[in-house]
């Protein structure tokens, strides 16, 4: 409907439109805008303004980036100091049953091996109580000290870890899926 109504109210050109103006005619330009009356210069046109705008933006990114790194090592914190405690929680618990079970052990096999497993439980006892009583940057300075003397150890180590790690997550999937 409205196409109808443009249709109808266009009008159409002639060749008369078309024609060049006459030779006699003159032609004056529109003044130019910056003529107008209008600025278009900004406020500050100093180097320094600018500059010192730059350096405050520069200087509040590295103030949140310093910020959220101190909210990131606080949380690492905190979760390295649960996992601390769970650790040593389960060490413990592998030390108690490993005296439990030199017991049977006594009795099966004899005091012999008996005696190998109450030996494997202190030593667990005795690196739990390690472990426990230093803190976690002293242990990440000890975990930096044993890659740097040898580091074929720590790839092995990382290595057997992630094969455990990787097996308990592959049974606790199929055990979901089941």
């Amino acid at each position: 409907m409205a196409v109808e109504q443009d249709r109808d109210t266009l009008q159409h050109s002639t060749p008369a439109d078309a024609a060049p103006p006459p030779a006699d005619a003159s032609f004056t330009p529109a003044a130019p805008l910056k003529d107008a009356g209008v600025d278009f210069t900004p406020e500050d046109t100093s180097a320094t303004a600018s500059g010192s705008t730059l350096a405050d933006a520069k200087q509040s990114v590295r103030d949140h980036v310093a910020k959220g790194r101190e909210q990131a090592a606080d949380k690492a914190r905190t979760f390295a100091e649960d996992g601390k405690a769970r650790a040593t929680d389960a060490l413990t618990q592998l030390s108690q049953m490993l005296t439990d079970a030199a017991g049977q052990v006594d009795e099966k096999l004899g005091a012999q091996y008996g005696q190998y497993a109450r030996s494997a439980a202190d030593r667990v006892q005795g690196f739990t109580s390690t472990i426990d009583q230093k803190s976690v940057d002293d242990l990440l300075d000890d975990a930096r000290a044993l890659v740097r003397k040898s580091p074929e150890l720590a790839v092995g180590l990382a290595a057997g870890i992630g094969f455990v790690v990787a097996r308990l997550i592959g049974a606790a999937v199929d055990q979901r899926d089941a």
